[in-house]
This record gives structure tokens, C-alpha cells and sequence, in this order.
């Protein structure tokens, strides 16, 4: 399933106009420091932090984005024409309980946009998405949306959010009792029990936008209308990172017994290239988990994509033909003929009992004489049939087969 992951998000990530781009794995600390947030588990619990000889305090990457939005910046990708569409897959590191669907060192895929505020482009990347989840083979799939709002309207609502749970503070976990002091936003995402129950009734985001905010999100929810891409608003959904703004994002699915599966998200984050000292940027991304893609397409049995099998096997025999064959597999190979060999295997005898394992539709012979002549028999696996062609005739004569062979097969169906 991983290359099959990887052919998926290659393909769509070209489709969609994103460039690959790779970031270090090893990042000075503070950058995840200041982009996440103090009072965020990632940075608090979660974080591999290092001090280097020469006194630099080093993290691995706990997420991709931070670094991707660091090498923007630095390498002055702000004079491309926007959107600065990136792609980008590696591994990342949190310290965390090992347990089903989370690892110390896992794999994750991040689209990522530059440049660009209009709505519209958010719904492209939840459309981006679907297509990459769908492609895969998971397909009871639904978005949760919402919006938390930019810093002038967030501020007023943090002031409601701690209000609230101030009145109802022993009924917090211990956690949440913390982020009521350092990030209230936080509560909301908790997973225990009596913090899902007491956030039930807490005053809602959405509630509280300002008329910018509110027409984003509006204009938004109208675009996913008309993609027909399935979504709910959830008015819980706050995300674990400090720099998301307006437009947030998870992907779920549910299993037969009403289990939560969680693939990624991700959000806008319209203020995090002025936190890491670049200029007003708004942005847009979102990071897939490919460890639970994968657990996932093994969960609801996805079609695996079978790789292509060699249909031809080129066979040699003496020390001319072993050189000669080199540029003739090089030949089929650059012509699209998957072709098999085993030039390290001496008799001829063993290499064609390799091809008959193989099961291939042609074996290509190339012997002493053959090596002289510039020639190479062909011989048709499936007929029985053989003849010598010359180099300049092969590739034609083996797809001429290869098409027969293909003809016959459909007609015995």
C-alpha cells in the first residue's frame, strides 16, 4: 500500500499544480517553538528537543509545515506567481504513548499554498483531499469544518471561552484546567469524557466571527456545496496547532462499529510567514497521515494496485553477448517493454529456467554468434514460435507479439 500512497499523491499533486519540495528533518527549536505555540501538547509533551555541540538547541520536525513555511521565506519564494502551490512527504517525530495509529516516527504528506485569501482556494484543497483519500480506496468518508476565526475576532471569544469554563472548572481534567491558563481553544479538542460533555454547551466560534471572517467562511461552505464533498460543521473542531486561522479541517471516517478514523487536516495559517519574520502571507494547508492511510486501505480491504510483471526475459551467453545485452536492455526498457534478466547466472540453462518461473510471454537470446551479428532471437513463449532479427528490427517484433499475445488472450475470454 505505501507505493501505491506514493503514486497516488504524486499523480494528484502534479494534477493540481504543486511543486515537491523537501525541508530538513532537523530544525532549530524555536522555529516550532514560535509557529505551534507555547501551551500546545505538541511543544509542551511532544517534542524531541536536542542541544548541538555549539550550544544550538535542535528539534526534529514534529510537522512538515513550519519548515516548508522557513524555506519559503528563506529562499524568497514570495516573487513566484501565487498561489506558491508545495508538496511535500517525510517523516516526523513526536514523542508520544506507542499505540494503534500513533508512532514515535511517523510518515506524513503536506500540500501547502502561499499567497492567495480567497476561499475558494481553501475548497480546492479539501477537493485535493478527497481525491487523494477516495483515489486510495476509502470512500465512507466525511469533512468536519469550522472556523476559529482571525486574531480580532478570536480574542473576544477566547474572553467568552474562559468565562465559561471558568464557571465550570472542576468539572475540567487537570490538562484542561492548564490550558484554561495558557490556550482555552484547547479544551474544546480534549477527548475525556467530562470535558466533551461540559464543552458541549460552550459558546461556539461561529457564533462569534467578524463580518470577514463570517463571509470566508460562508463563501467556503457554499463552494463545498457545489463540489458535492461531504461535511459538517463541527463547532469543536479547533485543531492542535497555535498558527491556524479562520478555515479549519479534519478528515474522518467511521467504522461498522461507529469507531472514529482520523486520516489528517489541516487550515489556513494567514499569520505564520510574519511569525517566522517573513511578510503578510496568507496560507493554506493541510497534512495527511500516510501510517493510517495505510492501516486504513488494510482496514476496508482496498484494492492493491498490482505492479506491471516483466513480459519479456533476455537470456545471454558468453562474455560478448553479456556486453552487448546491456545496451539491448537498456533498449526495451527506454521503449516502455518491462524486461527481466539474470546477466549474473552463467549457463544458459538456469537463466531460461528464471524466465519460465517468471512466466513470460518472450525470451530474447543473445549467444556468441548472435553478439557478432548483431542479432537476438526472439522467441514466442506462447505460440513456441522463434526468429532472428536484427537490433534494428527487435523492439518492432517483440511489440508485434506482445499485441498478438494480447489479441489471443481477450479472444480465449
Amino acid at each position: 500500500y505505501w507505493d501505491q500512497i506514493r503514486r497516488v499523491l504524486a499523480r494528484i499533486s502534479l494534477e493540481y499544480g504543486f511543486g515537491r519540495i523537501d525541508t530538513p528533518a532537523i530544525e532549530y527549536a524555536n522555529l516550532f517553538i514560535r509557529s505551534i505555540g507555547a501551551g500546545t501538547d505538541i511543544v509542551d509533551k511532544e517534542m524531541y528537543i536536542f542541544n548541538t555541540k555549539g550550544g544550538d538547541k535542535v528539534s526534529l520536525r514534529p510537522e512538515l509545515t513550519a519548515g516548508i513555511g522557513r524555506a519559503y521565506i528563506q529562499h524568497g519564494m514570495n516573487v513566484l506567481p501565487k498561489p506558491v502551490k508545495l508538496f511535500s512527504t517525510g517523516p516526523v517525530y513526536r514523542y508520544d504513548r506507542p499505540q494503534e495509529g500513533r508512532y514515535r516516527e511517523h510518515f506524513q504528506a503536506n500540500f501547502d499554498a502561499f499567497g492567495e485569501q480567497d476561499p475558494i482556494l481553501d475548497a480546492q484543497l479539501i477537493q485535493l483531499a478527497h481525491r487523494v483519500v477516495t483515489s486510495l480506496g476509502i470512500k465512507n468518508i466525511q469533512f468536519q469544518v469550522n472556523s476559529i476565526g482571525c486574531p480580532k475576532c478570536r480574542k473576544e471569544y477566547q474572553n467568552l471561552l474562559v468565562a465559561y469554563f471558568e464557571s465550570k472548572k472542576q468539572k475540567l481534567c487537570q490538562n484542561c484546567k492548564k490550558r484554561l491558563e495558557t490556550n482555552p481553544m484547547r479544551i474544546l479538542d480534549c477527548k475525556e469524557d467530562k470535558c466533551v460533555q461540559v464543552s458541549t454547551t460552550a459558546p461556539q466560534s461561529v457564533d462569534h466571527l467578524c463580518m470577514e471572517c463570517r463571509v470566508h467562511f460562508k463563501s467556503l461552505l457554499e463552494y463545498l456545496d457545489e463540489l458535492d464533498l461531504p461535511y459538517i460543521i463541527n463547532p469543536r473542531l479547533v485543531r492542535g496547532l497555535s498558527y491556524y486561522t479562520k478555515t479549519v479541517f479534519e478528515i474522518w471516517s467511521n467504522d461498522e462499529e461507529g469507531k472514529r478514523h482520523s486520516f489528517g487536516g489541516g487550515g489556513r495559517y494567514d499569520y505564520l510567514m510574519e511569525q517566522l519574520g517573513g511578510e503578510h502571507t496568507p496560507a493554506i494547508g493541510f497534512g495527511l497521515g500516510m501510517d493510517r492511510l495505510v492501516a486504513e486501505m488494510k482496514r476496508v480491504h482496498a484494492k492493491m494496485y498490482i505492479e506491471p510483471k516483466p513480459r519479456v526475459f533476455l537470456a545471454q551467453l558468453g562474455d560478448l553477448a553479456k556486453k552487448k545485452s546491456l545496451n539491448v536492455f537498456a533498449e526495451l526498457q527506454k521503449n516502455g517493454i518491462l524486461t527481466a534478466e539474470s546477466f549474473g547466472r552463467g549457463s544458459l540453462k538456469s537463466q531460461l529456467r528464471v524466465a519460465d518461473r517468471l512466466g513470460v510471454e518472450i525470451t530474447l537470446i543473445i549467444g556468441q554468434k548472435e553478439a557478432l551479428d548483431k542479432t537476438v532471437i526472439v522467441k514466442d513463449m506462447v505460440s513456441g514460435t522463434q526468429e532472428t532479427v536484427g537490433h534494428d528490427r527487435l523492439i518492432l517484433a517483440v511489440k508485434k507479439i506482445l499485441k498478438n499475445n494480447v489479441v489471443i488472450s481477450h479472444s480465449e475470454e
